[in-house]
């Protein structure tokens, strides 16, 4: 009969077991936790697409700073983006007076407003792995603590402290625990690697629009004598 009471709290403790029979708390704070780990999960994976796609983007920006791509024929994207408000700047600054520096310096920062502006709507959904790693596990310890009440509970009611009575309690603990890391220690690991990406992205895209402003703000023919900004305007360096 001990044999089997002992196989019968064996096949209790099935992972499924503490799922269906958990306590509506420690269930609801499983749901919960399985969502942020979706969801998580899902983000990392737009992000890698993302951040694969920005890897490609700079490389051809940096070819078109030793190319002659021309707005017009500059590929959709990063290198058109950029390109284009190096153009609508020049074009809003054609009447002023000024030097081939101040006019270096109005593309160039154009330019970076722009990939700015493109980085951050790569940082969509870093919040969120933020707030998951950093609440995930508290989440998990608030289920924690819940289902150890829950064993110390069936210990009062029953008046017993066997295996049986304190196990699927502890069991549920136990698991909520590893639910909230599992959601927890992806979500650090993938943001911190997302914002490191993200500021090499910037520092490498900032250095090639350096010198992609000295090259528009170049006069690119013998018309173009007559000033750097009429040149650019005219789309001499495009």
């Amino acid at each position: 009969m001990e044999q089997v009471g002992a196989e019968a709290v064996h096949h209790s403790l099935s992972i499924w077991d503490f799922i269906f029979d958990a306590d509506p708390v420690v269930k609801a704070v499983m749901v919960i936790l399985v969502v942020l780990s979706v969801t998580c999960w899902a983000i990392i994976f737009e992000k890698a697409v993302r951040l694969a796609k920005l890897r490609r983007e700079l490389k051809r920006l940096e070819r078109t700073v030793g190319s002659d791509t021309t707005l017009t024929d500059a590929p959709r994207g990063l290198v058109r983006t950029l390109l284009s408000a190096a153009h609508s700047e020049a074009n809003e600054g054609a009447s002023r007076n000024e030097s081939r520096t101040d006019l270096r310096a109005r593309l160039e920062r154009s330019m970076r407003g722009a990939l700015k502006a493109e980085l951050q709507r790569l940082e969509a959904g870093l919040p969120f792995l933020a707030t998951t790693g950093s609440a995930a596990p508290f989440i998990g310890l608030f289920g924690t603590v819940w289902g150890i009440m829950n064993s110390f509970t069936a210990i009062a009611s029953q008046k017993d402290t066997s295996l049986a009575v304190v196990a699927p309690g502890i069991a549920e603990a136990l698991f909520v625990t590893a639910l909230g890391l599992a959601a927890a220690i992806p979500a650090v690991m993938a943001y911190n690697q997302i914002a490191v990406s993200l500021g090499r992205g910037a520092n490498r895209g900032n250095t090639t629009i350096t010198e992609l402003a000295r090259r528009l703000s170049q006069p690119q023919s013998d018309q173009a004598r007559s000033g750097p900004t009429e040149a650019l305007r005219a789309g001499a360096s495009f």
